[in-house]
């Protein structure tokens, strides 16, 4: 489990296909103390196991799934993602419950800004955007936000210049992907109310 409240932003350093998934190397200096191999990481929204750790960097397989459903499957060398460890019982929990198990990849549509932040509009997939409410929590690239609006399939969200500075959303151009992870509690309470009406 993750908060969304990122840590550092880190690059990927290489990418190896193997025969339909990959291995990546992620750079991150100066963040890896104390990690070890076989922790959890989440990468840009993505939940990577640590495989190797050495000279500021870790190393983590992807799979066919991962690679085709998030935007790992378009990530080069030199990219920026955003990174969080997994949560300890001593770790605030400043943002909101996040699994690093994306639902979807949305697109951003509009960029605007708003005094000294950003609002951010995005599409999510038809199938993600019932459990996104206004004001409710949204997970967009590893990073929890609070929705602003919401009009059908999109969505807005505002970052102040924090965010924008110390997460990868403030470079984020119209037309970009991101990875989207919707309210777990939203996701468990249809499930719910839907096993209640079926009985």
């Amino acid at each position: 489990m993750f908060t969304g409240i990122i840590e550092c932003v880190g690059r990927i350093a290489a990418v190896e296909p193997r025969g339909g998934d990959c291995r990546m190397r992620i750079a991150a200096p100066d963040y890896l103390s104390g990690v070890r191999i076989g922790d959890s990481i989440a990468t840009s929204g993505v939940c990577l196991t640590a495989i190797e750790i050495a000279d500021g960097t870790y190393v983590a397989d992807l799979s066919a799934e991962t690679l085709s459903l998030t935007t790992a499957g378009s990530w080069q060398v030199g990219r920026a993602v955003n990174l969080e460890r997994a949560l300890t019982p001593d770790k605030p929990l400043g943002g909101h419950l996040v699994t690093g198990h994306v639902d979807g990849v949305g697109h951003l549509l509009e960029k605007t800004e708003d005094a000294r932040s950003w609002r951010l509009e995005f599409e999510a997939p038809q199938e993600l955007a019932r459990y996104i409410a206004r004001k409710g929590s949204v997970c967009v690239d590893g990073v929890s936000l609070t929705v602003n609006a919401v009009s059908g399939v999109r969505f807005g969200i505002n970052i102040v210049p924090h965010t924008a500075a110390h997460t990868t959303l403030g470079e984020l151009k119209p037309g970009d992907a991101v990875n989207l992870e919707v309210d777990l509690i939203a996701r468990y309470l249809e499930r719910l109310l839907s096993s209640r009406e079926e009985a």
